[in-house]
């Protein structure tokens, strides 16, 4: 990762610092993914994704070969606030994974402040495309999302459940003139 300047964002109700992660982040960061995780829990009302420790899964993330940075907001007042990561795909092209703000500070321009810190990363590394997956139930961030600039459907992953439990599975979705469940 490359160490760029810390960058205020001061369009923001309460202006947050984003700066690169730094070790001493990790408690902070982990705590965000374990939020993360219990969103998605909530989304699928599925208390097992991420295993019994729904932090457990930032170790395992700050592994990642084609991790290409990651960031934090942070907040005068209570610290580490949000984090984003960076990974690099093929044909100059990056994702954004993960993008969790703590749920008290959402709403507040942090997200879309720490998603244009990326991009403008991304340009400065020569990327020509960064994509967010966010989960099709997760309304709320695919609206954020979509005012931020992530206007183009550019790829969609449809996903055959094959779990003996199965997840209750919401219908109304039109794509193509098909119709799926999320």
């Amino acid at each position: 990762m490359t160490e760029a300047a810390p960058h205020t964002a001061a369009q923001l109700a309460e202006p947050v610092t984003i700066r690169p992660y730094r070790p001493l982040d990790h408690g902070a960061c982990r705590d965000l993914w374990a939020g993360l995780v219990r969103t998605k829990r909530d989304l699928y009302d599925d208390p097992t994704i991420g295993g019994p420790d729904p932090g457990a899964g930032f170790e395992e993330y700050l592994t990642r070969l084609d991790l290409a940075g990651i960031w934090v907001a942070e907040h005068r007042d209570d610290g580490v606030v949000g984090l984003i990561g960076l990974v690099l795909g093929g044909h100059r092209a990056g994702e954004v994974e993960p993008l969790v703000i703590a749920e008290p500070r959402r709403g507040r321009g942090i997200g879309r402040a720490m998603l244009q810190h990326v991009a403008a990363e991304a340009q400065r590394r020569g990327l020509t495309q960064v994509s967010i997956s966010p989960d099709s139930r997760n309304v709320d961030a695919i609206h954020c999302l979509h005012a931020a600039g992530y206007d183009v459907l550019s790829s969609i992953t449809l996903t055959m459940d094959l779990a003996p439990r199965g997840h209750t599975w919401q219908d109304g979705l039109d794509v193509h003139g098909l119709r799926f469940s999320y």
